[in-house]
């Protein structure tokens, strides 16, 4: 079903919307200051082309440990990001979003591109990664903080 998903979304919408994370990740490769934001579009560009069965987590969430991306450093890129790239994108996700829900069958549609819109807004320090072990970790990491506070 999601190879059915993936495959009526690129064709209806996230080519589009993923071509234009690629050349937001373009713009901000050239600007050699903006290589951190490239990268991050780069990999939710993708993630766009082919949403479904896929999820964008935190990478803190995901291996347990921080990073640059999710540190402070990473807020204050996503402050950055958010003023010059995200909310363009974001507003881009969220008008092909309307425009999906606008039918019943495209409710599922608007709904990736609302996530997506949450993503735009912020995208460093995330990785997209399968559904299944978006999950795993999240019971992982869940499993770690019940054991932690059992032991306090």
């Amino acid at each position: 079903m999601k190879t059915i998903g993936n495959l009526i979304w690129f064709i209806f919408g996230g080519l589009i919307m993923g071509l234009g994370w690629w050349l937001a990740g373009l713009v901000a490769l050239v600007t050699i200051v903006g290589i951190p934001w490239a990268r991050s579009c780069f990999v939710i560009g993708s993630f766009a082309f082919f949403p479904f069965g896929k999820e964008a987590i935190d990478r803190r969430e995901l291996s347990g440990q921080g990073d640059i991306g999710t540190s402070s450093l990473g807020t204050l890129g996503n402050i950055i990001w958010f003023v010059f790239a995200g909310i363009w994108l974001a507003i881009g996700h969220v008008c092909s979003a309307v425009a999906c829900c606008v039918t019943i069958i495209g409710i599922p549609f608007g709904w990736q591109h609302l996530k997506l819109a949450g993503i735009a807004l912020a995208p460093i320090g995330k990785t997209v990664v399968s559904v299944d072990v978006a999950a795993a970790s999240r019971r992982m990491n869940a499993q770690a903080t019940v054991t932690r506070m059992r032991g306090a």
